[in-house]
């Protein structure tokens, strides 16, 4: 089987997103690391495993669906989504960075310790999970792949409900989440 070039660059940026989340997963475990030594603790593991297979799944999805499928680009579709998808990453990586060492991709909280309201936490409370809501709808009509972003985008709401759910209890119970948040965001409370 003979790849196009778009098939190929499209596997490319496929490949390069799963080495992406392979360096995050070392991140999270060194962090974790960090803030258990500091007392914190791992809530909402109930959850976690259908996160990392939902996540897993959904790259194979992107490949299967262009490879097996042939799904092409659509004409100004991909080009939009190729922007999302470098937006999707910067506010990722700007999360990242604000929340430092407690970036997880497990829930943790650090008792005591107060929740971060900083970088683009001041503007709203989950932008690590707006991202992840960009990337999931985007990363799979950068090459057509329609299927792929609307099954995994209702997938992603539903376990993104729960997982919010589990944080902000947590959040609440041990880091003062509403004496930070309690004056709420734009477009919240």
């Amino acid at each position: 089987m003979t790849l196009t070039t778009s098939v190929q660059l499209y596997l490319l940026l496929l490949a390069a997103v799963g080495v992406e989340r392979l360096v995050e997963l070392v991140l999270s475990t060194r962090n974790a690391r960090r803030v258990r030594s500091r007392g914190g603790l791992e809530v909402g593991q109930r959850h976690y495993g259908f996160m990392v297979v939902l996540h897993t799944l959904f790259l194979i999805s992107c490949f299967v669906e262009v490879v097996a499928l042939g799904r092409s680009p659509i004409r100004g579709v991909s080009a939009l989504a190729l922007g999302f998808i470098v937006l999707s990453m910067a506010l990722r990586y700007w999360a990242i960075s604000s929340l430092g060492d407690r970036w997880n991709t497990r829930v943790l909280v650090e008792p005591g310790a107060p929740a971060v309201r900083r970088g683009p936490y001041r503007f709203f409370r989950h932008p690590n999970y707006v991202a992840v809501v960009l990337e999931i709808l985007a990363l799979p009509l950068v090459h057509g792949a329609w299927a792929t972003a609307l099954l995994f985008s209702i997938a992603n709401a539903t376990l993104l409900k729960v997982r919010i759910d589990v944080e902000e209890t947590a959040l609440r119970e041990h880091c003062d989440y509403d004496g930070v948040f309690g004056a709420g965001l734009p477009g919240q409370r």
